[in-house]
């Protein structure tokens, strides 16, 4: 019997977004008999350790993701009229290397591309995208954005971009 998981959920640690905290979350989980869930805070992995430990305490499978702002251009360009309005794309960890590409990433986020948000752009996608898998996340994402925008060949392109990244399978 298949069962549903929550592959994009976020926490206290989503600043103006989720309010679900880590332990209460937790424990709705293991109350419903699910076997696992993935947080993908916005941005951020503030809250991975404590997740994880949470979920390990419960029997229940952590999966630890972000949901990331990825650059319309590169992470290095910064002008309003551009780059004001990154895309929505949710990374899950399928094993150690995927977290700590997931790690990589957000730090350089920060670090290189912070321009309103932690912002991560293609290249860093195609430099550590092994052991990920990715969601086109919300109407923010850049496949909804571009299907909303009527756009199905920018729709279509996106979607092979990511699909020769990640594989058919993610």
């Amino acid at each position: 019997m298949k069962q549903f998981v929550h592959l994009h959920v976020h926490t206290e640690y989503s600043l103006l977004d989720g309010a679900c905290r880590i332990n209460q979350l937790v424990d709705r989980v293991a109350e419903l008999g699910q076997p696992a869930i993935a947080i993908t805070d916005h941005g951020c992995m503030y809250g991975a350790v404590e997740f994880y430990k949470a979920c390990k305490e419960k029997g229940i499978k952590p999966i630890i993701g972000c949901e990331v702002y990825v650059a319309p251009r590169s992470r290095f360009d910064k002008e309003a009229q551009y780059d004001q309005k990154p895309y929505h794309l949710v990374l899950l960890c399928k094993n150690d290397v995927g977290y700590q590409n997931l790690i990589r990433m957000v730090s350089a986020g920060y670090i290189e591309g912070f321009y309103n948000k932690p912002r991560i752009d293609r290249n860093l996608l195609m430099e550590h995208h092994e052991g990920l898998i990715a969601l086109s996340a919300c109407l923010a994402g850049e496949i909804p954005r571009a299907l909303t925008a009527n756009n199905l060949e920018k729709a279509y392109e996106t979607a092979r971009f990511y699909k020769e990244l990640f594989g058919p399978d993610y």
